[in-house]
């Protein structure tokens, strides 16, 4: 398996641990860092609909909880439906001060059924407010 399956594979075990009882929208979302580690999340909802937490908010939380600081280098979401999602606005920008923080511009793969989209993080949020802008 490449690196790309294994993180593809990643996000698709969080989404199973998903707690997504009002959308039934199970998301997984996989990092991949230059030391080889990978850290997933998954969403979960809440009854207070605007309280929810995205799965690539979780696994950036945790990563970050755990002392990791930049070297983001790739990221997979993946989601139901037949068509590959890509992260949220919110999501985009959460994954943009992570990525900031090493200067990376990581690889998002935007995860299918059936397809998989690559894109860069600054694809997805161009011009991005980071870190860099508060110096």
């Amino acid at each position: 398996m490449t690196r790309e399956d294994d993180l593809i594979a990643a996000a698709r075990e969080a989404a199973g641990h998903s707690y997504s009882p009002y959308s039934g929208f199970a998301v997984g979302a996989a990092l991949a860092f230059a030391s080889g580690r990978i850290v997933t999340g998954t969403n979960i909802e809440n009854a207070s609909y605007g309280l929810a937490l995205c799965a690539e908010t979780v696994a950036v939380a945790k990563a970050m909880a755990e002392g990791m600081r930049g070297e983001l280098e790739m990221i997979a979401v993946t989601g139901p439906g037949a068509a590959p999602i890509t992260p949220c606005g919110r999501c985009r920008q959460v994954l943009n001060e992570l990525a900031q923080l090493g200067g990376t511009d990581p690889l998002v793969l935007c995860v299918g059924p059936d397809e998989i989209v690559r894109l860069r993080l600054s694809e997805l949020l161009p011009n991005a407010f980071g870190p860099a802008a508060l110096d």
